[in-house]
């Protein structure tokens, strides 16, 4: 399932990558393509459905998470903003050298990256290679393939001697 949603995020990814770079549109002008798309789209599924006496199920006014769920993801949220606040702020005073000038070159890079490329490029490139590492990880078939080129041993099928 995560699988389908990496290939989807690259898809849209594609799209938006090839609006904002290749026609040099902006964002407005693709979210309102996006939007009539999808406003016909539902209209002609309604007509669809309404000839074909077809109902609807499932109700969207209805969808709602759990106030755990919600909990949760905001949890997660702060932890890793904290997380990354407290990195920053050692890096910041120096105590920690080599932590400095890792964030300092790190910096430095993405700023020749920012002038090399456009932004949309990088988002581009970054999300491509967010599917593919997703997708990797959960293929199954990719993952005993990697162990067995890299010499890890598969702890889940080994016997116990």
């Amino acid at each position: 399932m995560v699988v389908y949603g990496a290939l989807m995020a690259m898809m849209c990814g594609t799209v938006v990558y090839y609006h904002c770079a290749f026609r040099h549109s902006t964002m407005l002008s693709l979210l309102a393509d996006v939007f009539i798309v999808v406003l016909c789209s539902l209209a002609f599924l309604g007509l669809l459905f309404r000839h074909m006496a077809v109902s609807v199920p499932v109700d969207p006014l209805h969808w709602q998470i759990s106030q755990n769920t919600a909990a949760s993801l905001f949890a997660c949220l702060a932890n890793t903003v904290g997380a990354a606040e407290s990195v920053l702020r050692v890096a910041a005073t120096g105590h920690d050298k080599r932590l400095f000038f890792k964030v300092v070159c790190c910096l430095y890079l993405l700023s020749v990256l920012g002038r090399a490329l456009s932004g949309v490029t990088i988002a581009y490139i970054g999300l491509c290679l967010l599917c593919i590492y997703v997708i990797l990880e959960n293929s199954v078939e990719t993952n005993s393939r990697w162990t067995e080129l890299l010499g890890r041993r598969n702890t889940s099928n080994s016997v116990k001697e």
